[in-house]
């Protein structure tokens, strides 16, 4: 018997492709793809981060319980923030996503994004890359939170910043 919160195996999906469809091409000039459209964080207090995320990415709060909070922002990114007790440890360098970079939708909103960081945070960095900047502060929980722009659509990202994988 399947628990609650399994689901049956998926059957093989024989979608009929749109007419402007076109085949897989060479992988470099492909643009389509997936896309991120949902993060799940776990945290300490779903309330208080629900305040702090809505806040700083300009997202509504659109679903809360008891021990999460659904928050939806322009374009309909979702972040669902979890509530796992105020005694969850979140180690570095264990498997796992370790980050979450946004990107600021122009100019005025990096700084927007830059000023509730730092009334928010004890604990905010900005460092330059190849084009672009990202601005580094800590969530209500410690965890960094960080804000790039101009985003990865304006200016291609050709390095590995060391900060993120040392």
């Amino acid at each position: 018997m399947a628990h609650p919160h399994e689901t049956a195996p998926s059957k093989p999906h024989h979608a009929v492709l749109p007419t402007d469809a076109e085949p897989a091409g060479n992988a470099a000039e492909d643009t389509r793809g997936p896309r991120l459209a949902s993060v799940v964080v776990f945290v300490h207090d779903h309330d208080e981060s629900a305040d702090f995320y809505s806040d700083l990415l300009n997202m509504e709060v659109t679903v809360r319980t008891a021990t999460a909070a659904l928050l939806v922002g322009p374009g309909g990114f979702k972040l669902t923030l979890r509530s796992v007790g105020p005694n969850a440890s979140h180690p570095a360098g264990h498997v796992g996503a370790q980050y979450v970079i946004w990107t600021a939708d122009g100019p005025d909103d990096f700084q927007r994004c830059e000023r509730v960081l730092r009334a928010r945070s004890d604990h905010v960095y900005t460092r330059p890359g190849e084009g672009f900047t990202v601005i580094e502060g800590r969530d209500p929980n410690g965890l960094p939170v960080l804000v790039a722009y101009p985003g990865p659509d304006e200016v291609a990202r050709l390095e590995i910043v060391a900060r993120y994988y040392v």
